[in-house]
């Protein structure tokens, strides 16, 4: 009987591992949703910069929101509680080692995907901060 639980348990951490994986493959390319502000030259002296202009702040902003980096916290923050969490739940039904791996699997997804999600809120508010510095009429 206790070499069907360590086998179960060798197939759980397995599945939890490549799960934690994808996704942070996943969240560390993610690409910003394909943000590029719309901004209107008329009246803009400065209209014929916007094209370097977008260039150079697009790299400023994935600087300042570090989406892959940010993901990966989540991931490994969200996995952790969600391990905790899980196993306790687990323990109630006997089986703390099956929750702990469903909770850190359910916690770290989650944990990365909102991560990168903020990240990549940050990377739309810098890019648009950037131009609309730079003294471009950025519509949005």
């Amino acid at each position: 009987m206790n070499f069907i639980i360590v086998e179960d348990s060798i197939m759980l951490a397995q599945r939890f591992a490549f799960l934690l994986l994808v996704t942070l493959i996943f969240s560390g390319c993610a690409s910003h949703g394909g943000y590029r502000p719309t901004v209107d030259p008329y009246g803009d002296p400065r209209a014929d910069r916007i094209g370097q202009d977008m260039y150079e702040c697009e790299a400023l902003a994935h600087q300042a929101s570090r989406v892959g980096e940010e993901s990966a916290k989540g991931a490994i923050v969200g996995g952790g509680i969600g391990m905790l969490g899980g196993a306790l739940l687990g323990s109630l039904s006997g089986r703390p080692v099956q929750g702990a791996m469903l909770g850190a699997t359910a916690g770290g997804i989650t944990g990365g995907v909102s991560q990168g999600m903020n990240a990549d809120q940050r990377f739309v508010h810098a890019y648009r901060n950037c131009m609309i510095n730079r003294g471009h009429n950025v519509i949005s």
